[in-house]
């Protein structure tokens, strides 16, 4: 009996031992990650810029790291900007006659006059302008809207194209950025911990790739946070790993922030697949959650789109897989080898520090419209 004894209290001693070395290596590893993160912040160069006289009409979607991050720069780049509701713009714009109305997206919860609020607005004389953040998943309803508006961005480069040729003379490529208010290196609390996550919607092009990662999964702390996973034929195996449903967006940087890996991959376009893109218009962009992981300073590993290797150097800022077994394969090497897994994460937040950022895309914007 005293013999089991000690032979339980030596497996718990044991454990605490090893509890302990983990805990410090973490502790060891994050420190080294924050300062590095850190340090980039410390030693970057603000590039002073003359404030704009323009006074801005914005009118947000709801997106909450988008819209933000906007407002925020139009803040720091103009000398006034008001937020308007997208059910009463023209007579917001009426009153305050700024020198431009900025909409973001003008989809999804926009009320059906917003078209003839649109054109009751360019009546006044007031430039409008409306940056596209869903393309090419909504082209059904985007190639009906944007032709009202004076000025037409997109995050999507390929839409250029589609955009002019249903009548819309200026029209220009504006890629998403990071709200670093939200989205930055952090501590976090051990419940955010993990391996490798993945925060989205199951598009069936996702349901696809972890059915495939599932048994791999099965030995790591995972977490998989979004809507609609059930529909995995492989469910049962990661069930465990799951947060179903909306996660808010500071409690997903958080998320970003406890990985050592965070899967991006971009969804199908394809028409009939959870898209309204009927024309089946491709992509080359890539999306916010590109920008917005990458900020937060850990290791993202994504699907390849055409555009990425102009905002990050591949294998050295951002790890891409072609394939369910390339990504497992990856994720094995930079669990195992996390010197490189820190310094690839700590060279993507540069990268997105000095070139990603909302105040550089709105500054963008500015030039467009001649209000810079």
């Amino acid at each position: 009996m005293m013999m089991r004894s000690h032979s339980i209290s030596r497996r718990k001693n044991q454990g605490s031992l090893d509890g302990y070395k983990t805990g410090y290596k973490n502790g060891w590893l994050d420190g080294w990650r924050l300062g590095a993160c850190e340090g980039i912040d410390k030693t970057a160069i603000a590039e002073s810029q003359p404030r704009s006289k323009a006074r801005i009409l914005y009118v947000p979607q709801g997106f909450e790291a988008i819209d933000q991050g906007v407002i925020t720069a139009l803040q720091n780049e103009v000398s006034e900007v008001r937020i308007a509701s997208a059910a009463v713009m023209q007579v917001q714009a009426a009153e305050f006659r700024p020198d431009a109305v900025l909409v973001m997206n003008g989809l999804h919860v926009f009320p059906p006059d917003h078209l003839e609020q649109i054109d009751a607005i360019r009546h006044l004389g007031i430039p409008t302008a409306i940056w596209f953040v869903d393309d090419p998943y909504v082209t059904d309803v985007s190639v009906i809207v944007a032709p009202h508006y004076d000025y037409v961005f997109t995050h999507e480069r390929t839409c250029l194209e589609l955009y002019r040729a249903v009548g819309c003379m200026h029209v220009y490529h504006l890629p998403l950025a990071a709200h670093f208010e939200i989205f930055h290196p952090m501590p976090v609390p051990p419940e955010y911990r993990t391996d490798i996550c993945f925060i989205g919607a199951a598009f069936w092009n996702r349901v696809e790739l972890f059915d495939q990662l599932a048994p791999y999964l099965q030995d790591k702390k995972v977490l998989i946070g979004g809507s609609h996973w059930e529909r995995m034929k492989q469910y049962p195996l990661v069930s465990k790993f799951v947060n179903n449903g909306w996660i808010e967006v500071p409690e997903t940087a958080k998320y970003y922030n406890g990985a050592k890996i965070v899967i991006n991959l971009h969804r199908t376009t394809e028409a009939g697949k959870d898209n309204m893109n009927g024309i089946n218009w491709g992509a080359e962009s890539i999306n916010p959650r590109t920008f917005e992981i990458a900020a937060c300073g850990n290791l993202q590993l994504t699907d390849m789109r055409s555009e990425l290797p102009e905002h990050y150097l591949i294998g050295s800022e951002i790890g891409v897989f072609h394939s369910a077994q390339h990504l497992i394969e990856l994720m094995d090497y930079y669990l195992n080898h996390e010197e490189e897994r820190l310094r690839m994460a700590v060279k993507g937040y540069q990268r997105t520090k000095r070139n990603h950022t909302f105040s550089d895309r709105i500054r963008k914007l500015l030039g467009v419209l001649g209000l810079n």
